[in-house]
């Protein structure tokens, strides 16, 4: 009997081609929850937002935050002020894939896994100041070099 590989988070150009990089890089470990993290480029205003890798192989947005607010970043009508951060859900349908500049005029994004922080940067050097998408991915993708990005997602 065969069965899955366990789901991992895949780093991939967004302009195509195989993953650049998988979270876990064990191919027998899961991921089911990331933190994708980043400072706006002009308030410098800190971001985070949870994400829920789902048994469906789509991303699921969980529970968001924004230290302040500033020009253009209001929060959501429901969000709550806990502690100088706004805190939120946001209302987003499962993901395919979110997509991110990358670019190095601004800080770079950082993915957070069981509370530790790396920055995409570091991640993934081949896109530094290239756009790229995160989604989800089995732990053979590296490897069988069939997994390709899904061409669907979220601009952040």
């Amino acid at each position: 009997m065969t069965t899955a590989a366990a789901l991992g988070l895949c780093i991939a150009l967004a302009a195509g081609g195989p993953p650049l990089t998988r979270l876990p890089a064990d191919p027998d470990a899961a991921l089911d929850r990331f933190t994708l993290a980043w400072t706006h480029s002009v308030e410098r205003i800190r971001w985070r937002e949870d994400w829920i890798i789902g048994r469906d192989g789509r991303l699921h947005a969980g529970e968001a935050a924004i230290e302040g607010s500033g020009a253009g970043m209001e929060p959501p009508d429901d969000a709550r002020l806990i502690d100088g951060h706004w805190v939120y859900t946001p209302h987003l349908p499962p993901q395919d894939a979110l997509t991110l500049a990358n670019s190095t005029m601004t800080g770079p994004h950082e993915i957070c896994i069981a509370g530790s922080c790396r920055s995409l940067f570091d991640l993934a050097p081949a896109a530094r100041d290239r756009p790229v998408r995160l989604f989800p991915c089995p732990g053979d993708a590296l490897s069988s070099g069939s997994t390709t990005a899904p061409e669907a997602g979220t601009a952040r």
